[in-house]
């Protein structure tokens, strides 16, 4: 056997997972879901002017989705999903703990830090095939982002009306 013999058959076994094509089809959906889900918040994020924006977002979605995708297909049993759940959430904790700033008057950031934490669960339940459920909480997630601080604002604004109606 040839040089180029061993390395044409070594390739051919590295890419023979894209031979089966529902694994395939399965596990581009569930990348392209999470690039989607995860884009969905940090394009709120990125909208807000906030440190961790669209393509950190992503990152942390499609890594997440990724850590679980490679376990399930490597046949981890569900002991070993935990440990690999366990490793994302310590991961991105540690991701998160960068975007908080604490200073004398305030911190800043924790909502941040909070959204990196959420998009990795959404990662989670892609990489687990737990798509609807992924969806609604990207959908909750977007609307607490959002809405929200537009709430709060309103009620700021109408206890300044108050102040200003009583002498």
């Amino acid at each position: 056997m040839s040089t180029w013999d061993i390395i044409v058959a070594a390739a051919r076994e590295e890419f023979s997972g894209l031979n089966d094509i529902d694994f395939f089809v399965r596990v581009l959906i569930r990348l392209m879901l999470a690039i989607l889900l995860g884009g969905i918040i940090g394009y709120e994020r990125e909208q807000q002017g906030k440190a961790a924006g669209l393509r950190t977002h992503i990152l942390v979605c499609l890594g997440a989705a990724l850590f679980i995708l490679l376990g399930d297909t490597s046949g981890a049993v569900d002991d070993a999903m935990s440990r690999i759940v366990q490793g994302v959430i310590a991961g991105i904790g540690f991701l998160g703990a960068g975007t908080i700033i604490k200073n004398a008057q305030d911190v800043r950031g924790l909502t941040t830090a909070a959204s990196i934490w959420f998009t990795a669960a959404i990662g989670v339940g892609v990489g687990l095939g737990h798509v609807a459920l992924s969806l609604f909480s990207t959908l909750l997630a977007v609307m607490v982002l959002h809405w929200v601080p537009i709430v709060l604002e309103g009620d700021k604004h109408r206890e300044g009306q108050r102040e200003d109606e009583d002498p």
